[in-house]
């Protein structure tokens, strides 16, 4: 059987996988609202503050529920039926959202009621994510499974570039009404969730105190190679920071208003998509270590890239590199260590995992923010830029066994 033919046989496994399929169907519209979300926050705080430092403040109050409850969380994960986790988290989002149509609705003077609703979407996030990861493992054969990282990145990728553009668009033509949508949206992957039928074995009979909860770190920590990957993904992340600082280069810089937001936004999750789309057609990599390092590294230079910019099509393009090449580094670090960690403590890993990938996002945009308070957003963002590419070369002499893996699941 030619590797074409394989690709293919595996595409209609993957098909036929009705769970799977609803799941990829509810992370679609999550995903979507997210990113609908992101824009229309940002866009909202930044008119009525004119304050860099409250976009930090956006993306730090999604990250503290994040950063404190990730341990829990994973152990929730690993305790409880990740489906009803999930079901519970995307209500929790979707009054979130109508709360922020009522708090926006009216007319708000002061910015504080939004942050506060933000702490409580981050909060649903937090037990969300690594629920989310977990679950995955449970509704695919592992014959499949790196196939079935590829199209999760993909569909969420997918609903990335059109969630920011909509979500800009639907911001310039009714207003704060778009949370509204966003709610709805996040209903949907409700029902997606309660219509799977699989079956998960449940482990209630571990012991609950501070070795369980921390054993995701401890599993982490004697695995080098998922170490390295997972820190190298933070750190890069946390000075980055780049998303935070959209709103002003799309108003002050690059003058091209809330839809321009809107593209900026989705430029990255362009790029990515059309990688993710490429990793489902292709075998399994090799030297993914060496592969893992050059893409971090042109993370760094986009960002670089992109601070420098005052034109939009070069501005879109160092984001579309930025968005492909964190496509390729996500897929190895998310195969690597879902398909090498146990069903029964998948869920600590992952929300080890999830604070690396997303929360990290987060406290980048804070200290984005905060830097561009201090110095502007062209210096805050050509920092970010610089020291990831520090943080790469650096990774790259402190873990040796990560700059050297080959396939995957070696």
């Amino acid at each position: 059987m030619t590797e074409a033919v394989a690709e293919r046989s595996i595409a209609r496994r993957l098909l036929g996988e009705r769970d799977f399929m609803l799941y990829l169907g509810s992370r679609v519209f999550n995903t979507f609202g997210i990113h609908m979300q992101t824009v229309a926050v940002g866009w909202t705080v930044y008119q009525l503050t004119n304050d860099p430092m409250d976009l930090g403040f956006v993306g730090l109050s999604q990250f503290a529920p994040m950063l404190g409850l990730f341990l829990v969380a994973g152990y929730v994960a690993d305790r409880f039926d990740r489906r009803l986790v999930l079901a519970c988290c995307y209500v929790i989002e979707a009054i979130g959202n109508i709360t922020l149509y009522v708090l926006t609705a009216a007319q708000l003077s002061v910015v504080w009621p939004i942050f506060l609703t933000l702490t409580i979407f981050g909060t649903a996030r937090a037990f969300s994510q690594p629920a989310s990861q977990a679950l995955v493992p449970n509704l695919v054969p592992k014959s499949i499974f790196p196939t079935a990282v590829a199209w999760n990145s993909s569909a969420g990728k997918l609903s990335g570039i059109v969630g920011p553009a909509t979500g800009g668009i639907l911001y310039a033509v009714m207003g704060t009404h778009v949370f509204l949508v966003i709610g709805i949206l996040f209903a949907l992957p409700v029902l997606m969730t309660f219509a799977m039928r699989m079956r998960l074995r449940i482990r209630r009979n571990e012991p609950m105190g501070l070795a369980s909860v921390m054993a995701g770190f401890s599993y982490i920590w004697h695995k080098p190679v998922v170490l390295g990957a997972i820190s190298l993904d933070l750190f890069a992340v946390i000075f980055a920071g780049l998303p935070a600082m959209l709103p002003i280069f799309a108003r002050d810089i690059l003058d091209i208003g809330a839809q321009g937001l809107g593209f900026l936004r989705a430029a990255p999750a362009v790029g990515a998509s059309l990688v993710a789309i490429l990793l489902t057609q292709v075998g399994s990599l090799r030297r993914t270590g060496t592969i893992l390092f050059v893409t971090v590294a042109l993370y760094g230079a986009s960002i670089l890239t992109f601070g420098l910019s005052t034109w939009f099509p070069l501005s879109l393009a160092a984001l579309f590199v930025l968005g492909a090449s964190d496509m390729v580094s996500v897929y190895i670090r998310l195969t690597l260590v879902q398909i090498r960690t146990p069903d029964e403590m998948r869920g600590r890993v992952s929300s080890v995992n999830a604070v690396s990938i997303n929360a990290s996002n987060e406290l980048g945009d804070f200290r984005a923010g905060m830097m561009a308070a201090w110095l502007g957003a062209v210096p805050a963002v050509v920092v970010g830029g610089v020291v990831t590419l520090a943080v790469c070369a650096l990774w790259a002499r402190f873990f040796p066994d990560l700059r050297r893996a080959d396939r995957l699941d070696a």
